[in-house]
């Protein structure tokens, strides 16, 4: 596929702070645009009987029940901490 002619690829690469070589401006210059082609063909296409959607298939509220349930217990919760004292995780001291 040859480039658009519209593109800019040394726009493009400035916008995304690139240094390209002459090599792969060409490369890339190809690759957008196959890319930017293939856009132009999905364009073409008559969606005009397709209601508009954010999903492929309809959405249904996934969440659980929000239950109230019993935690861990203190030890259980406690039983990899490095340090700990009154039941709670002992840090290093951050802020003075």
């Amino acid at each position: 596929m040859s480039s658009a002619p519209q593109l800019d690829i040394d726009h493009v690469a400035r916008l995304a702070r690139l240094a390209l070589t002459p090599e792969e401006k060409a490369t890339f210059a190809a690759q957008l645009g196959s890319v930017l082609h293939h856009i132009e063909q999905l364009a073409r296409v008559d969606v005009s009987g397709v209601e508009p959607s954010a999903h492929a298939f309809a959405v249904n509220n996934v969440w659980q029940d929000d239950v109230a349930r019993p935690g861990l217990p203190v030890e259980a919760a406690l039983r990899n901490a490095p340090a700990q004292r009154d039941h709670m995780v002992v840090v290093p001291k951050v802020v003075e």
